[in-house]
């Protein structure tokens, strides 16, 4: 589902205008990122934690040219979803 199916399917359900819901979609995404690179944890209560993960540093290999390249310790975006929510997901996948 991209972008623009959310948006659409939200304005249908709710009768709010398009360009009103996509604001407010890119305003939610803009304060997610915007917390995410201080490095705080932003929590949905029943739906999951966006949060910021360290990766360690590593030995990785260019196979192409068969070298060594060392990657430094590094941190990523992540997101962890609530328990009721990871169950939903397990109930209805089976």
């Amino acid at each position: 589902m991209t972008k623009a199916e959310i948006v659409k399917e939200i304005s249908e359900k709710t009768g709010i205008e398009r360009a009103m819901v996509e604001a407010t979609i890119e305003a939610f995404m803009t304060s997610v990122k915007e917390h995410i690179i201080r490095k705080e944890t932003v929590s949905l209560r029943g739906f999951g934690n966006f949060i910021i993960k360290k990766r360690a540093a590593k030995v990785a290999r260019n196979i192409s040219k068969n070298t060594a390249i060392n990657l430094p310790a590094h941190h990523i975006p992540a997101f962890r979803p609530s328990k009721k929510f990871s169950e939903k997901v397990k109930k209805s996948v089976k």
